[in-house]
């Protein structure tokens, strides 16, 4: 048996233990077995908007991850590439990203509302919000490690500064510019559960706070284990993009 299944044997083991013995309440590994299996029988049912299958929840959570996430990279590259290139831009810039960064996700949720006065826009600007950061950081990090030997190259080429930008700093600073994407989805991802918590509606969020109100424990634990799985999915296919542009690991 490898290490990671004698792991889960451990974990399992542990939570039976503490449900004979500690917290009676919760479910035992059989009867959420049970109910991940109900649930994943048919994850696409649609009895109405207020109850959709698991995997409609999932859908609607991936697609506020999607939206917000894209907005995210569209604002947020081409803003690290400008405080990558001037220290003007990034003198600039610096003090007001070092403010806003800090700031809890959730505490964003408010000002979303105010703004759009509905739920999804506000989800997704919340994802929006809080992932760009990353993004901006690791681009301007990747565009001032590009060698100066590749700039000099270029001005010995003549090249104008967005043939500079496009066929110099893009291709060197990809992987710095993939690193903040991937850490952004991952923060997106786990930031979308809390927002739909707290909005409401459809998404893998809701689903969990809107078992929680009915007291369907394995429910809950099932929707834990699929956002693990997700959240594995969208790393592996980052890290897969990372290993693709990352020319220093060939």
């Amino acid at each position: 048996m490898s290490l990671a299944g004698l792991t889960f044997l451990i974990v399992l083991g542990a939570w039976a233990f503490m449900q004979e013995h500690i917290a009676t309440e919760l479910p035992t590994p059989g009867e959420t077995w049970d109910r991940a299996v109900e649930l994943l029988a048919n994850p696409f049912y649609d009895n109405g908007p207020n109850d959709k299958g698991i995997g409609w929840q999932l859908a609607y959570s991936l697609a506020r991850v999607g939206a917000g996430f894209g907005l995210a990279a569209l604002v947020g590259i081409p803003v690290g590439f400008l405080m990558g290139m001037s220290v003007t831009f990034h003198r600039a810039w610096q003090p007001l990203i070092q403010v806003l960064r800090p700031v809890s996700p959730l505490a964003w949720l408010p000002i979303g509302l105010l703004l759009f006065k509905a739920v999804n826009p506000s989800a997704v600007f919340v994802i929006f919000i809080t992932s760009i950061w990353p993004m901006i950081i690791n681009t301007a990090a990747g565009v001032r490690a590009v060698p100066k030997d590749y700039l000099n190259v270029a001005a010995v080429l003549k090249l104008g500064p967005l043939e500079v930008a496009r066929k110099v700093m893009l291709p060197a600073a990809l992987p710095y510019v993939i690193t903040g994407m991937r850490l952004s989805l991952g923060i997106a991802w786990m930031v979308i559960v809390a927002a739909e918590m707290l909005t409401g509606g459809i998404g893998i969020g809701f689903f969990v706070w809107d078992e929680w109100n009915n007291l369907s424990v394995p429910s809950i634990i099932v929707a834990i284990v699929l956002i693990g799985a997700v959240g594995i999915v969208l790393e592996a296919v980052m890290n897969a993009l990372s290993r693709r542009f990352d020319y220093n690991a060939r």
